[in-house]
């Protein structure tokens, strides 16, 4: 039984996952190079588990011994107790060597070594370790503590105990596990890419503008933002990265092809609610256009998009990345999709998501619409993921 957690790095998504070990009763060393990052992670702390005292989630008595449990400190020779580490670091694989290196040094033979990484490779990282059987991706989503969804990620030279104990530790921690192989984005952020991507080339084609694009995701599909005002929650720099990380790292495959128009804003410093201005103007709100409210035009605008995020979820089965249930668990979970997308294919029917994707392929000539060969063969059987 691992009773004390480690965590490296105190942002946002570390000390969120040392909130969430300390409320789950472990003993949490949370360790950083920078004081005043451990003093902001504290205080940060501190604020949000009075809110959640005063919301009556949790007694005082409970904030107290949370606050109790964590050790903040700027030593990684304090880790040496941890039966259980994560580093929530920068995105650098030149810094999350040095780190796992260094790791090895404090921490036993058995204590398992965890990346919070969106974007890396879990077998790259672990190249680093002389004991690389213990390396594990487990990327929980930001906020840690609010988003049920994280995603366990084994690298080939993870062993099966590693796996099957960091399964059952965050799944006792009350979060929704799904289990993926060490691919580019892991599930959502491989899945998820059309969703962004086809919206941009819908803009860029001239159909709707981004106002309209997002009323056809939420108003017509259900979605809880569209795709304009959600890469401008997200910050179009980030996201941008994203989308260009997982084109790179599939081999410039044109299914994740990134948007001249994104990398434009991005360029421009029109990055989204954090620097004022996105897709839309937020320090004027009156200025943004309202969207063009066409049954027609917003259905098509929804199917297009739609057919291709189940296609993409269709690809993650086929090329084992994951199972059925658990790529739907990821998409409605991770990124609150109004249904899973395999669940959906089914509704809409598979054979009009194919015919739509065949369409699309005959039109533009393009691999980005090319339908996976599961897709046709389920039609061609005329199978459904849920019968």
């Amino acid at each position: 039984m691992i009773e004390t957690i480690g965590v490296v790095g105190a942002g946002t998504m570390g000390i969120g996952i040392a909130q969430i070990a300390a409320q789950n009763k472990h003993q949490v060393i949370l360790y950083d190079l920078s004081d005043a990052q451990l003093e902001k992670a504290k205080s940060g702390l501190e604020k949000v588990l009075n809110r959640l005292v005063e919301k009556e989630r949790i007694s005082d008595n409970e904030r107290k011994n949370i606050l109790t449990r964590i050790l903040f400190t700027n030593k990684i020779s304090e880790l040496w107790p941890c039966g259980f580490v994560i580093e929530a670091i920068v995105e650098s694989i030149k810094i999350k060597h040095e780190v796992f290196t260094s790791l090895e040094d404090v921490v036993s033979e058995h204590c398992i070594l965890a990346t919070n990484t969106s974007s890396l490779s879990i077998a790259s990282i672990g190249a680093a370790l002389k004991t690389s059987k213990r390396i594990i991706g487990i990327h929980f989503f930001n906020p840690a503590p609010l988003m049920p969804l994280v995603e366990i990620i084994p690298a080939i030279q993870t062993d099966e105990q590693t796996t099957k104990t960091c399964k059952d530790l965050i799944a006792k921690w009350g979060k929704t596990v799904v289990l993926c192989k060490d691919t580019p984005g892991f599930i959502v952020n491989r899945v998820a890419r059309p969703f962004y991507g086809e919206a941009l080339r819908i803009y860029e084609e001239g159909i709707a503008d981004f106002v309209t694009i997002d009323w056809a995701l939420t108003e017509k599909g259900g979605f809880k933002m569209g795709p304009f005002t959600l890469m401008d929650y997200i910050g179009n720099d980030v996201n941008f990265a994203v989308t260009e990380s997982v084109f790179k790292a599939f081999f410039y495959d044109p299914r994740f092809k990134p948007s001249l128009t994104q990398k434009r804003y991005a360029e421009a410093g029109f990055l989204g609610r954090k620097s004022g201005r996105g897709y839309y103007d937020y320090e004027n709100l009156k200025l943004n256009p309202k969207p063009q409210t066409d049954d027609t035009l917003g259905e098509r605008i929804l199917n297009r998009i739609l057919c291709l995020l189940v296609n993409e979820a269709i690809d993650a089965v086929f090329m084992g990345v994951t199972s059925i249930e658990d790529v739907d668990l990821a998409m409605t979970k991770g990124v609150n999709y109004p249904k899973g997308l395999l669940k959906w294919g089914d509704e809409i029917g598979l054979d009009k998501i194919l015919n739509q994707l065949q369409e699309l392929f005959d039109y533009y000539g393009e691999d980005r619409y090319r339908p996976n060969p599961l897709l046709r063969k389920m039609v061609k059987e005329n199978k459904q993921f849920y019968p």
